[in-house]
């Protein structure tokens, strides 16, 4: 019976560390492109930052995003170790292929939407938390980034640059405003695994309970499979950023337009927050990307306009596969499911 159950458990757990691979690709980009474009940061710093701040991120802030992708969007009985291996196989697809693009992706719409699959072929989801709750956020906190960004460019950077005051070079390169872009760049980090690593851990922590038998957890015993899954999940996030992030720091940092160090500052604090905020308040699983791809975006228009900024190459890519991978996600999940279902699996 033993060796059932942990033959049940490893393979889910290493598809959740491919994924996080994946995911550690695809989170690079929000987190240290600012450090990255600001040029304060060198590439081979980034990784181990990034996997020490999202596993103290996950740990500590992680619980109730967690709470969310595992058992509030579909009947968590659904939760076994078949159904979380297509879930998470799923989710880590659709990644991959953006990351193949270069394009920083949602990992939290891609899960989201993955984990409906089944709950619709079944007829078990939670259509009020997602259509009331989660899709709302989606939309919602991407305009708040953007429109925050674009009034502090356009109405008190701006103005302050026009008038003559700038930062010095001395200051400019001072270590203390070096220091707090690295510190909001681990800040975002952070976020990420408060927000993103439930993606992996909610169905994981979800479907070990259901394997081992058990109901109504206390809060340790949650905690613990959460940190045991997590504890798998944050190198793996390291591997990624390795992998993939020099593209991805590319296309975020620099390809978009040059940012100054206190836009970067800017830009990483105002993503982090409302990532954070999702996290601690709702428990919503949130894309950073897009956070943080329209507090750049915001600042980029301020500076030079919307013409310069969404007439760029990388900008209509970064829409196009935002639309297409998380589809990829819910169709490969719901197929899945069915062949799953088919053949006896389910």
């Amino acid at each position: 019976m033993d060796a059932l159950i942990f033959s049940h458990l490893i393979i889910p757990f290493i598809i959740s560390m491919f994924l996080a691979i994946t995911m550690g690709g695809s989170g690079t980009g929000p987190s240290f492109s600012a450090a990255y474009g600001a040029n304060v940061l060198k590439k081979n710093a980034i990784p181990g930052l990034f996997g020490l701040m999202v596993f103290l991120g996950a740990i500590i802030a992680g619980k109730a995003t967690a709470r969310t992708v595992g058992e509030g969007l579909i009947n968590p009985d659904l939760m076994n170790y078949a159904q979380v291996s297509i879930i998470l196989f799923s989710v880590a697809i659709s990644l991959l292929i953006a990351n193949l693009f270069g394009v920083p992706q949602s990992t939290s719409q891609s899960t989201v939407l993955a984990v409906v699959a089944p709950g619709l072929y079944f007829h078990e989801f939670s259509s009020n938390k997602l259509f009331f709750e989660v899709i709302p956020t989606w939309f919602i906190l991407p305009i708040i980034s953007f429109t925050l960004c674009f009034l502090i460019g356009k109405y008190i950077y701006k103005p302050i640059r026009r008038r003559g005051y700038t930062i010095s070079a001395r200051l400019n390169e001072h270590y203390m405003l070096k220091g707090a872009i690295i510190g909001m760049s681990m800040y975002v980090a952070f976020s990420i695994g408060a927000n993103n690593v439930a993606n992996a851990s909610g169905p994981l922590t979800t479907m070990t309970l259901n394997e081992l038998g058990i109901h109504n957890s206390s809060g340790r015993i949650l905690t613990l499979i959460m940190i045991m899954a997590t504890m798998g999940e944050a190198p793996s996030f390291g591997i990624g950023s390795s992998i993939f992030g020099d593209k991805i720091l590319s296309n975020t940092g620099k390809e978009l337009f040059l940012f100054g160090k206190v836009e970067a500052v800017i830009i990483a604090f105002i993503s982090a927050s409302l990532l954070l905020g999702a996290s601690l308040f709702k428990g919503i699983p949130t894309s950073l990307v897009q956070l943080n791809v329209g507090a750049i975006l915001g600042i980029g228009v301020a500076k030079l306009g919307p013409k310069n900024i969404f007439k760029k190459t990388e900008v209509r890519k970064f829409f196009i596969v935002w639309l297409i991978a998380p589809m990829i996600a819910f169709f490969l999940s719901w197929y899945l499911t069915y062949l799953a279902d088919t053949y006896g699996y389910l």
